[in-house]
């Protein structure tokens, strides 16, 4: 199980997404990330996911590769669904035992909240597939660049970044 994990392994290779600068590919992640969070509607999720599937293609990353890097979440994925599940409440009540109580509602978020995930997990697994450990903490270091005016160690932080990114694979 621990042999497919993927995350800050990079892919090179020759796609639009790989040549984008890397600044250009954080700052489309942080915009993705919230776009992702303020969706309420089937719609928006629907335009958020057609989003990934596009940026996704473009890039030559084979589905396989970001499917393979989430065998190891599945463990989060059905706790938070379960949560969601069962904790929701709502007024169209689909199933009563006990003290559990399913309904439409619960069952709609809990769908929801996994989609999100899975979105949300996949689009940084696209991040790192599409670039380089060198490339992303320089990246990350000229975004934090104005902070350096109230003194945070921005180069250290993304050479923490870069280290642990870098020391995934030997870890696992």
């Amino acid at each position: 199980m621990l042999k497919d994990i993927t995350l800050g392994q990079y892919f090179p290779g020759n796609s639009f997404v790989h040549r984008l600068d890397p600044r250009t590919k954080l700052i489309m992640l942080v915009v993705y990330i919230v776009a992702l969070f303020t969706a309420v509607s089937w719609i928006s999720y629907a335009v958020c996911l057609l989003f990934l599937a596009l940026v996704i293609w473009v890039s030559t990353i084979p589905l396989k590769s970001i499917v393979r890097g989430m065998k190891p979440l599945v463990f989060i994925l059905v706790f938070t669904g379960i949560l969601n599940l069962f904790f929701t409440g709502g007024e169209t009540v689909l199933v009563s035992v006990w003290r559990i109580t399913i309904t439409q509602e619960g069952l709609v978020r809990a769908v929801l909240m996994v989609t999100r995930i899975l979105m949300l997990i996949s689009s940084t697994f696209l991040l790192t597939y599409t670039t380089s450990p060198i490339a992303l903490t320089d990246g990350l270091e000229s975004l934090l660049g104005p902070l350096k005016i109230i003194r945070v160690p921005v180069h250290e932080l993304s050479m923490m970044m870069c280290i642990a990114l870098r020391f995934i694979p030997t870890l696992i």
